[in-house]
């Protein structure tokens, strides 16, 4: 992952209204939520909701899918996943981490 789709990511979900949508999201699972029933859930307005999904979606956090009349929503999980990795791939690469100089004060 590349720091300027890291920062997009993160700066969608600095929102909090976003980020509440993408944890909603993450804990429907595999199966998602339909709108309407994500709209339920935030209590928020379908055009606010239309604009906080467009960005999550815009950035490659969550993916939607048209069943007959119905939009479905998902969580990208290998998305979050790269972006999980990619803050914490290099932890400690230049000094060592916390629990490692704990281990060797013991």
């Amino acid at each position: 992952m590349n720091v300027e789709k890291a920062a997009a990511q993160l700066e969608a979900l600095g929102n909090p209204t976003r980020l509440q949508l993408y944890r909603t999201l993450v804990r429907a699972g595999e199966d998602g939520l339909a709108v309407g029933r994500i709209q339920e859930k935030l209590e928020i307005a379908a055009s606010t909701l239309s604009h906080h999904l467009k960005r999550l979606v815009d950035t490659g956090l969550v993916t939607q899918e048209r069943q007959a009349t119905t939009l479905i929503c998902r969580a990208n999980y290998p998305g979050m996943q790269a972006l999980v990795g990619y803050l914490v791939d290099e932890c400690c690469a230049d000094s060592r981490c916390g629990t490692a100089e704990k281990e060797v004060a013991a």
